[in-house]
């Protein structure tokens, strides 16, 4: 999430072992996370992230680590902020693509995006998703909303294979995982896994607690 401390959690995630590094722009109603992230949401709110100050952050990050800052948040943010001002100041901010989690595939298709797709898509919304996403397809692995789970959904074998037959894009998988045994089975199925919730709950640790979770996770996915 975005905030003060981000730009060290970042460099400690990419210590760790992290490939990609998903940044929060706070939202006051986000409809698709559950209670770590919005808690986290809550605190960057109360800290002062508007959308200026998480340009300032993403700015900010992007000169501490190497890896892709990808952008999450929601369309009211973008309604509010302008479109195509926002795409513009994201990328030159430092960001390589965008996750808008409410916006569907078939609005916006001008908007370079990473888009998602869930057990309820449809065939049909998951080839349109996998035409315009950007660079890979994130598979959300359970109907809900996010947050560490006990297990692994079973809806996600399911969902990688139907999401197999229609695309060639790269597949990860999110949501509910939150253990290196979680990261290792879904990474049997899907090409990449995206750890939000659990993640958030080791940097209230700090970034050393960060570090070694992140660790943890690329150790069970080698």
């Amino acid at each position: 999430m975005a905030g003060s401390q981000t730009p060290d959690l970042a460099a400690a995630a990419v210590a760790g072992g992290a490939d990609l590094i998903e940044i929060g722009f706070p939202f006051s109603d986000p409809l698709a996370d559950g209670p770590a992230i919005r808690r986290a949401a809550e605190r960057a709110l109360a800290e002062g992230m508007g959308t200026a100050a998480c340009l300032d952050c993403l700015r900010r990050t992007s000169e501490r680590v190497a890896v892709p800052l990808v952008p999450m948040t929601y369309a009211a943010l973008l309604e509010a902020y302008g479109w195509e001002v926002f795409a513009s100041e994201i990328e030159n901010a430092g960001a390589e693509s965008l996750i808008v989690a409410d916006l569907p595939a078939d609005e916006r298709p001008e908007l370079r995006r990473v888009q998602l797709v869930a057990p309820t898509s449809t065939n049909e919304r998951i080839a349109l998703a996998a035409e315009r996403t950007d660079g890979w397809l994130y598979l959300v692995t359970l109907t809900g909303t996010t947050g560490a789970r006990r297990e692994l959904s079973p809806a996600l074998e399911p969902l990688v294979a139907r999401a197999r037959r229609l695309t060639d894009v790269p597949l990860y998988a999110g949501f509910g995982i939150s253990t290196p045994a979680h990261a290792a089975a879904a990474a049997e199925l899907a090409d990449g896994i995206v750890v939000g919730s659990a993640a958030l709950a080791a940097a209230c640790e700090g970034a050393s607690a960060l570090e070694r979770f992140v660790a943890s996770l690329r150790a069970a996915l080698s």
